[in-house]
């Protein structure tokens, strides 16, 4: 028995031999070797980092309340870029994505009236679809879709608008009509062109959209939020709101 002990401790001890033998010795802290091995590990997890925000995934802050009440100011979303196909860097190429923008999505898009700005709104107008709106009653193809979503504020006046002047390209004729004079609630109908598609915010009444600086292009749409990783109340008048004003009740899967 003692015997056998003595073998398995001589087996183990060889073992443990040969695998120092095998694994060679770490590089001196601070040495030129250290450095190296720091230098690779630290340039492969960037490349990393740089695929995932590149082609998979994005962040997006949300700093206006034109989408209230489904995106609040101070939720940090995470967008998904394959599903619609993410850019590929200095080229006006796209990898494909799976999907194709749907009525109702709510999009990450590249603002072409304020360059390198990212803004959120949500789908109402596909190409070829008809649109207008009437005392703030938005019509798709002579149908008022149902959008319980809105959120409407009666005390904001409807006014006339020199940026809403895009749309006569755009206008339906119609001999009847005298001076297009389009307004936040009342404008239109106008035809959606090819590759373009008809933003809205929820806030109707206080969003800045498709109304007044027109369509957006396919190729300029970056991804859907999926996922609220963080949110707090931007105005709550206490300090530290980053970690005061923390609103946990909403992370989770960003609303539709």
């Amino acid at each position: 028995m003692a015997r056998s002990r003595r073998a398995k401790g001589r087996t183990g001890e060889a073992d443990d031999a040969a695998e120092t033998r095998e694994r060679p010795p770490s590089p001196a802290a601070f040495s030129a070797e250290w450095f190296r091995d720091w230098a690779r590990t630290l340039l492969v997890a960037f490349l990393i980092f740089i695929f995932f925000r590149t082609f998979l995934l994005a962040t997006f802050v949300i700093t206006s309340g034109s989408m209230e009440g489904t995106l609040l100011v101070g939720d940090f979303l995470l967008v998904n870029k394959t599903s619609l196909g993410a850019p590929i860097p200095f080229t006006n190429a796209r990898v494909p994505g799976y999907a194709e923008p749907e009525y109702g999505d709510i999009i990450v898009f590249r603002a072409d009236h304020s360059p390198g700005l990212d803004i959120v709104k949500r789908t109402v107008g596909l190409p070829g679809d008809t649109l207008r709106m009437e005392g703030g009653v938005f019509y798709r193809n002579g149908v008022a879709p149902d959008e319980p979503y809105v959120r409407r504020n009666p005390r904001v006046l409807d006014e006339r608008d020199p940026r809403m002047q895009w749309q006569l390209a755009h206008l339906i004729p119609d001999p009847e009509r005298g001076e297009y004079e389009p307004t936040r609630q009342n404008w239109g109908p106008l035809v959606v062109p090819p590759e373009r598609y008809f933003m809205l915010g929820d806030n109707r009444d206080e969003s800045l959209d498709s109304r007044y600086w027109g369509f957006v292009e396919r190729g300029k749409m970056r991804g859907r939020p999926f996922f609220i990783y963080f949110s707090y109340d931007r105005d709550a008048l206490r300090p530290v709101k980053f970690l005061t004003a923390m609103r946990p009740g909403r992370i989770g899967p960003a609303p539709d």
